[in-house]
């Protein structure tokens, strides 16, 4: 169903120079070099003082610096060995290219993605005998970029100037970021482009969400979902994934209906919900009166997503009351994306989860269980009613937490000053019920360097007699060391239906901030979602296709405590100099 990498090929550590990211909240800008390690606030100043002096007109375009971790990239047309990137891109299907009259019109013979394609990022750092897929520049995304009529697009971490040069100056562009007081705001931040922020209450959580809405001339609409910042670190030096799908314009619209819940349907939502609509009606209100849609609603009146597969799993920040919201973000909402892919935990199966991210939370068996739950796609409502004390003291379920160990990130190609993308502190790693067991060792397929990657491998396993009726175990005795305990289910009888498992993909870490916490009853349920998040989910239907889509290697090393421990940015030698 997808494919994944391929890359640039590796070259030489560069000179050691300062990188420092804080934790997932905040959020920053940097500056483009082909140099990955530098000292992001001196370079900050630096470069301001610069365009004060070069560039005067882009100055009002800055928003105020963010925190987090990013990205840079080098000449996007020519790989590291001086090769035309575009002969080493696969040849994938070429389609129709309607108009917005229903009429076909030329467009540059680009690559198009109809059925959706899921890929690593390219990447500067890879081995190049571990990189053998194709793999996502932001040039071919945004390609071709003279084409594109009109853009939505979001992050966490922006770097706006560095953004705009990958589009025409004339296109209109809303981008969707953060406010550092967590307020509803909306601005104009460079020649036809207008930011918007979404609330967040007591200004606490991020906008974490990161995505593509590109609309094509010809009619073509491009949609993106990744785990990658808009900043330069983000697409080449770190490794994150890319879920890409082209959609047609349909001949005629369709009348708009209220009550429907399925792909464009979920997109209004979410765009509603990140203040994208008075965006959009001041872009025109500027002047932009050929904008491909006037109200958010058009998303599904004007394009046919009946090709689209994959379902959207969205966390939307704030307190969501009864089931109709519930259902619509977080891991209940994950819940059932899972059921909707027909990937619901059989009876008599146990499932297994690998949850790979770059941020570790506060983990409790209660919250733990409740995710699970969610993630074998059964409705919380049972959940929900049991006793609370009964909740907190259940044994952690069968969950692997990847993530990579101090070790891992000193020996990887940047070595330390590549570890400014990861974050886990010592008060969550020796907290007194905190999960150490569950810990794996994160090590990308591609060789030494680290992932930005959030995604979530489940299968499904034979319980066995020794663990019929018992709560479900984490430990070594009973986690599968291989896929040769994988179970295929075939619900139907028919082998299109036989799945082992799904996969999520997008920028949800595995945190309660980023997934939700439930509280009320079964009746009434209550879900607090932290964050603003996305991210895609789709079923695995052959061992084959879930090696391709898991970008660590599997299985992956469990910790061996007293001996490994996890990467902790605050302890290293190399932060701790700034």
């Amino acid at each position: 169903m997808f494919s994944s990498n391929q890359i640039y090929n590796g070259q030489s550590k560069p000179p050691k120079l300062k990188v420092q990211a804080l934790p997932e909240p905040p959020s920053m800008l940097v500056r483009s070099s082909n140099a990955f390690p530098f000292d992001r606030a001196q370079l900050e100043r630096e470069r301001l003082e610069r365009q004060k002096r070069l560039r005067p007109d882009l100055v009002e375009a800055q928003s105020k610096p963010q925190l987090d971790n990013e990205d840079e990239e080098t000449d996007e047309n020519v790989n590291m060995n001086g090769r035309s990137a575009k002969s080493t891109r696969p040849t994938t299907e070429k389609a129709p290219r309607a108009t917005t009259s229903g009429t076909q019109s030329r467009e540059p013979t680009d690559t198009y993605f109809w059925n959706g394609e899921l890929r690593q990022t390219a990447n500067k750092y890879v081995e190049p005998s571990k990189d053998t897929r194709p793999v996502f520049r932001l040039t071919d995304i945004l390609a071709p970029r003279d084409e594109i009529s009109f853009a939505i697009i979001s992050a966490y971490c922006v770097d706006f100037p560095w953004m705009y040069s990958f589009f025409n100056p004339s296109t209109p562009v809303i981008i969707v970021a953060q406010d550092s007081q967590g307020n509803e705001t909306m601005k104009e931040v460079l020649p036809n482009w207008i930011k918007t922020t979404p609330f967040l209450r007591g200004g606490r959580g991020c906008m974490h969400m990161k995505f593509m809405l590109l609309f094509y001339k010809t009619g073509r609409l491009r949609v993106v979902v990744s785990t990658a910042n808009l900043l330069p670190i983000d697409w080449r030096d770190i490794e994150n994934s890319v879920w890409v799908q082209d959609v047609l314009l349909r001949p005629r619209p369709t009348p708009h209906e209220s009550k429907v819940n399925d792909f464009p349907a979920a997109w209004t939502r979410i765009l509603h919900s990140l203040n994208v609509a008075p965006a959009l009606i001041t872009m025109v209100k500027n002047g932009h009166t050929d904008l491909p849609i006037s109200r958010l609603e058009d998303l599904r009146r004007k394009w046919d997503f009946s090709k689209v597969k994959i379902h959207l799993v969205p966390s939307l920040a704030g307190k969501h009351e009864g089931w109709p919201k519930v259902l619509q973000s977080g891991h209940v909402a994950l819940m059932k994306a899972v059921r909707d892919s027909g990937a619901r935990t059989p009876k008599g199966k146990e499932l297994v989860l690998e949850c790979q991210g770059s941020s570790i939370g506060t983990y409790s068996t209660q919250w733990v269980n409740e995710f699970y739950c969610s993630a074998r796609g059964d409705s919380a409502e049972e959940w929900l009613d049991q006793p609370r004390s009964r909740r907190t003291k259940l044994p952690y379920p069968p969950i692997k937490i990847l993530f990579p160990s101090d070790k891992t990130v000193k020996d990887s190609a940047l070595g330390e000053q590549g570890g400014g993308t990861m974050f886990c502190r010592r008060s969550q790693w020796e907290g007194a019920k905190f999960p150490r067991n569950l810990f794996h060792d994160s090590r990308s397929k591609r060789g030494g360097v680290l992932m930005h990657s959030k995604m979530i491998i489940a299968t499904f396993r034979d319980t066995g007699p020794l663990n019929k009726g018992k709560a479900p175990q984490s430990d070594s005795e009973t986690e599968p060391e291989s896929d040769d305990e994988v179970v295929e289910v075939d619900a139907q009888g028919r082998e299109e239906d036989k799945v082992i498992g799904w996969a999520y993909v997008g920028s949800h870490n595995f945190t309660p901030s980023a997934w939700g916490t439930l509280s009320g009853s079964g009746f009434n349920p209550i879900l607090n979602n932290t964050n603003f998040e996305l991210g895609i989910v789709f079923p695995l239907r052959r061992a084959e296709e879930l090696e391709r889509v898991a970008c660590w290697e599997r299985p992956p090393r469990k910790y061996v405590l007293g001996k490994d421990e996890p990467w902790m940015q605050s302890e290293s030698a190399y932060f701790a100099e700034e």
